[in-house]
This record gives structure tokens, C-alpha cells and sequence, in this order.
């Protein structure tokens, strides 16, 4: 006679969105290590992997359409992402149960697009003359609308998932406003000195580009706090400082919102920083039922100032791991002590499956400690 253990589990995600954002624009990150993460990543229930793969410093994004945007975009010739390796990301990830949503974010952040594309960058100017430094995108040409249409048709087929990340971040408006033909636009417009107007202008057009090729889009907080008219279906994510009233006040507007603010993980610190990340918490912001419905989940970040093939998944793991288990777990799944063996034990078990997981609790050890092969 055999007793066989009986055993129901019952297990589900509080957020649908659970997301993690890797930077392969300030430093390139080899295929075989996006790989990688996406295997912690699926690991550890998150779902959606936020690709920002372009911005100010690189554009490692191979074009069909724009292939000089990564000929003199990209660090080199090596340091980008073919149509195929992007496929292939996207299908590994799409296996792993992860959507992959990339970052093309503008106006600002755009410097490595203007190596290659004529005057899309708003030229600078000192005493009344172009002083050879290049600004955020120039909103006043229709040329950059055209170039924007062609290219976003583009990404729409690349990129099968509903979503593309717009940006809309950061945007320094000096270049702007020393620009002659920006000030005289400006006054064309009826802008005024406003140069959030002018902002909210160029994102509008934006948004209507990309919701003609039928996508949704997600957006940093600023776009909708400069008053641009976004989709009811637009997801907004806040990453500043403040974040419970911001969320309150994206949330009393109803759109979809997605929190970041607080799961930074590029801002390291010696000792276990991890709890500061589990103690935030998504609802934390006054608003109705109705409004905490529209939190949707949140994403950690891993921003790529100083990381790069060599420390990338010992810096993101096993710390990523806490943010997931808020995103996954009961709300009142929240007590950092009780929390900190479970990441040991997890800690350990992607050790041991080969990932370079760095100690998070102090002293300790793994039953099986993670080896490198001997340089050649």
C-alpha cells in the first residue's frame, strides 16, 4: 500500500505588469546576457522586460529602414543588435512567458539619432549663432515628423507586443530657446514663452504617429504632467521622487499606471539595501478603489551608467527579486525579516543554476558556491 501527499497550491499575481528595464545604450550588453537575465527574470515572475535600447550615448538598434542610425549611431560595428539577434531575443522571451517592450524615448535622450539623420537634432545657439551643439529633437520641421512616421512604422513590425515606450523624459528646453526658428515657430503657434507648450506639441504629434500604426504607448510621468492628451489606454510610469502624489494624481485622471520611483536598483550602497525596495508599495498613494485598480504593477530599473557584460547580473540579482515578490505576492506579503531567508534560499538556488548572484544578507554561504572558468 502507497500514501501519496496530496497538495494544492493556489498562487497568483497581484499585478499583471511586472517588469524589469535593462539599459544597453550607455554600455552594450551582449545577447548572451540579456538572455540570461530574461532566465532570472522568468525565474523570479517577472513578465515583461523593458528594453531601452537607444538613448543619448549609443544606438545600437539596427534599422531597416535607418540603417546609418547604428552605422554612426552605435559605439561600433560590434556594439549592435541586428534584426535577427532582436528577434531572437524576442522569441526567447516570448517562450520564458515575457513581453518585450522597447524604449525609443524622445525628444529628448536623442542625441545618437542625429549622428545620421539630417537636421533632426534643433541646432544651439550663442549670441545669435549656431554654436555646433545639437539639442533635443526639433519640433518645428515637419521633416521630423516624416522621419518619425517611417521609423515608427517600422518598430510597430519589429516589436510584435501592443506596447512601445515613448519616453518623453528629461527634455531641457535651453537649446530650444535659443533657437531663432524655434522662437519664431513658438510665436506662430501662440505658444508664448511656454516651452512645455511646445513639448506637449511635439508628443502629441508623436502619440498620433504611433497610434496610427496601431500601438499602445507607454510614457514617462512628464508627458502627462505638461498636459499633453494622451490615449484612455496609455500606460504611465512614475520614477520620480514624490511618487504617492503623483500616482494620485495620474490615477484621478484614469490612466494606467505603472510605479518605478522607488526600485531603482543602479543607486547601490554597501550593506543590504534590499529592504528599502521591499517596503515600497504601489498602493501607497491616497485615492479611491477605483483608482488603485488602475495600478497595474510597477518595474525595477537597472539603468547602464556603470555596468555593462562584467557585473550587470551580480548587480540586478538576487535584488530584483524582492520587487518581484511585491509585484507577485499578497499585499500584506511585506515583512522584510521574514522575507530576507526566503531571498538567501533564492539567492543560493541561482547560484547553484549558474547565475552570478551577489551576497545580499552578509556573512554566509551556499551549500554550492558559483565558480568561473580560468581566464584564457
Amino acid at each position: 500500500m502507497f500514501t501519496v501527499n496530496g497538495t494544492t497550491i493556489v498562487d497568483y499575481p497581484r499585478f499583471q505588469h511586472r517588469g524589469l528595464l535593462l539599459d544597453t545604450s550607455r554600455h552594450f550588453l551582449d545577447v548572451s546576457i540579456i538572455k540570461q537575465n530574461l532566465l532570472a527574470m522568468s525565474q523570479s515572475k517577472f513578465n515583461v522586460f523593458h528594453w531601452h535600447i537607444v538613448d543619448d550615448q549609443s544606438f545600437p538598434y539596427t534599422s531597416n529602414n535607418f540603417p546609418d542610425m547604428a552605422t554612426m549611431g552605435a559605439y561600433d560595428s560590434k556594439h549592435i543588435y541586428t534584426q535577427d539577434q532582436i528577434a531572437e531575443i524576442i522569441e526567447f522571451a516570448r517562450i520564458l512567458g515575457i513581453r518585450v517592450i522597447p524604449e525609443f524615448d524622445s525628444p529628448g535622450h536623442s542625441q545618437s539619432w542625429g549622428k545620421s539623420i539630417k537636421d533632426l537634432l534643433t541646432k544651439c545657439y550663442s549670441s545669435g549663432k549656431p554654436n555646433g551643439q545639437y539639442g533635443p529633437i526639433d519640433p518645428s520641421l515637419e521633416t521630423s515628423y516624416g522621419f518619425l512616421s517611417k521609423f515608427f512604422a517600422e518598430i510597430a513590425k519589429v516589436f510584435p507586443d501592443h506596447y512601445v515606450h515613448l519616453g518623453g523624459d528629461e527634455v531641457n528646453f535651453d537649446c530650444w530657446k535659443s533657437n531663432p526658428n524655434i522662437t519664431a515657430f513658438m510665436k506662430q503657434k501662440d505658444f508664448g514663452t511656454d516651452y512645455a507648450k511646445l513639448e506637449e506639441y511635439y508628443m502629441q504629434r508623436l502619440l498620433d504617429i504611433v497610434s496610427g500604426v496601431k500601438k499602445g504607448y507607454m510614457i514617462w510621468q512628464e508627458v502627462v504632467d505638461n498636459g499633453a492628451k494622451v490615449r484612455p489606454d496609455t500606460v504611465v510610469e512614475v520614477w520620480k521622487g514624490g511618487y504617492q502624489n503623483e500616482m494620485s494624481k495620474i490615477t484621478s485622471l484614469g490612466y494606467k499606471t505603472l510605479l518605478s520611483s522607488c526600485w531603482y536598483l543602479n543607486y547601490i550602497s554597501y550593506g543590504s539595501d534590499w529592504p528599502k525596495y521591499y517596503n515600497c508599495e504601489p498602493y501607497n498613494f491616497n485615492g479611491t478603489a477605483e483608482q488603485k485598480k488602475l495600478v497595474i504593477g510597477g518595474e525595477t530599473c537597472m539603468w547602464g551608467e556603470y555596468v555593462d557584460n562584467t557585473n550587470v547580473l551580480s548587480r540586478t540579482w538576487p535584488r530584483a527579486s524582492v520587487v518581484a515578490e511585491r509585484l507577485w505576492s499578497a499585499q500584506n506579503v511585506k515583512d522584510a525579516n521574514a522575507a530576507a531567508p526566503r531571498l538567501e534560499e533564492h539567492r543560493c538556488r541561482m547560484i547553484k543554476r549558474g547565475f552570478p548572484a551577489e551576497a545580499v544578507n552578509g556573512p554566509g554561504y551556499c551549500s554550492q558556491e558559483y565558480s568561473i572558468h580560468e581566464p584564457v
